[in-house]
């Protein structure tokens, strides 16, 4: 089972990250493009499993998106891939993020 971060927990992690880390962001590259959390990387939810080779390189997979259905959908697609370092999924999403005062990219 993969934990669930609160949003300080992922704020915590993406001050910390390190090139066997990725936060992971699964909504699509317009919602990206208007705001993601500093140093994500953007694959769609339904493109998730043709990246999974990719994904497998990394020690820990973080993954949010804009309130947590594709989340779940992301991480069941990588299991079936085999990825066994999903490391936790932040609980709500990225308006959730944006309100409680987190950076935003763009």
């Amino acid at each position: 089972m993969i934990k669930n971060l609160s949003i300080e927990e992922l704020f915590a992690k993406s001050k910390a990250l390190t090139p066997e880390d990725l936060i992971l962001d699964v909504r699509t590259p317009q919602e990206f493009a208007e705001g993601h959390i500093p140093g994500s990387r953007n694959i769609m939810h339904s493109e998730v499993g043709l990246h999974a080779a990719e994904l497998k390189k990394f020690k820990n997979v973080f993954v949010y998106c804009h309130a947590g259905g594709r989340v779940q959908m992301a991480c069941h697609e990588l299991f079936q891939h085999g990825l066994m370092n999903l490391s936790g999924v932040m609980h709500g999403g990225m308006p959730d993020w944006e309100a409680q005062g987190y950076p935003v990219e763009k």
